[in-house]
């Protein structure tokens, strides 16, 4: 390019100052940050790995997730989580609706099997997928979304997150309410090297859309966009390349969204699950 430059300069010098006038204006525009998603996906081969299809039949449902946390029956609340092919009395499916129900026991059942160790004192419901989100070379750009609706009342604690499937952390939080409207989009990147972005929802019982769009930005880290309703909320990064990450939803109870909790049933409906990335070759 410099050897034309010069050649034509030589033939013709006010030629190549009036293009250069003419020229002088144009410059690179600046991407939104939803164009440059956009592009990493016309750059590549998007693929979708779960979507709502999930959530039409038992039987396309459980060729896709697994019931309880990855663990078993038992994390960090007062609910123990029940579910089978064969038990649908706390996971269902409605008209492409998943919903989780909570209920309050009256017997002793005695304590979690899982830090700190508290009494038992719900039946509910968790789910996972068997597909892990792995973000690579290979698959350098995810999209995590679901609707959802949600409780609010003081003891209620349901979630949409991804968490290791080697160790604990790395954890990503993209729906997250703790007996109140606010929301918790948590990134942990150690036990106490977490960053959290938290968001006051309107009618949190309403359908809102949690989102988290994943992309590797170097050897080992990923920056992951959290949105509320298709409005971008935070970045956080972390060093999640090559970590494999299960998505769960469930309905906790009670912990850190405070005691006591509710006497009646409590429910989480979730819509639209979706989860895509892009695939390199």
């Amino acid at each position: 390019m410099k050897t034309l430059i010069a050649l034509v300069f030589v033939i013709t010098a006010p030629t190549l100052f009036a293009c250069r006038k003419q020229a002088a204006p144009e410059q690179s525009p600046r991407l939104s940050l939803a164009e440059k998603q956009q592009a990493a996906v016309a750059a590549a081969t998007w693929e979708t790995v779960i979507d709502n299809s999930t959530f039409a039949s038992y039987s396309a449902f459980e060729a896709a997730w697994n019931y309880l946390y990855p663990w078993g029956s038992d994390h960090n609340g007062t609910a123990r989580m029940y579910g089978s092919p064969t038990d649908h009395n706390h996971i269902y499916l409605n008209n492409g609706v998943l919903t989780i129900k909570a209920t309050r026991i009256t017997w002793n059942e005695g304590n979690s099997s899982s830090d700190p160790y508290l009494p038992i004192r719900y039946h509910s419901g968790a789910v996972n997928t068997k597909l892990h989100v792995l973000v690579n070379d290979q698959f350098p750009n995810w999209e995590v979304k679901c609707d959802f609706q949600v409780p609010t009342v003081k003891g209620s604690w349901p979630a949409f997150w991804l968490t290791g499937v080697n160790s604990w952390p790395p954890e990503s939080d993209i729906m997250e309410f703790k007996g109140n409207a606010t929301n918790w989009q948590n990134t942990f990147r150690t036990s106490s090297d977490v960053s959290s972005t938290l968001t006051t929802v309107s009618s949190p019982g309403s359908w809102h859309t949690y989102r988290a769009w994943i992309t590797k930005v170097s050897a080992t880290n990923v920056d992951i966009h959290y949105y509320i309703d298709g409005v971008w909320k935070a970045v956080h990064n972390a060093n999640f390349v090559g970590k494999p990450l299960y998505v769960i939803i469930n309905m906790q109870m009670e912990g850190s969204s405070g005691s006591p909790g509710p006497t009646a049933d409590t429910y989480l409906n979730a819509r639209n699950i979706y989860i895509g990335r892009t695939r390199e070759y």
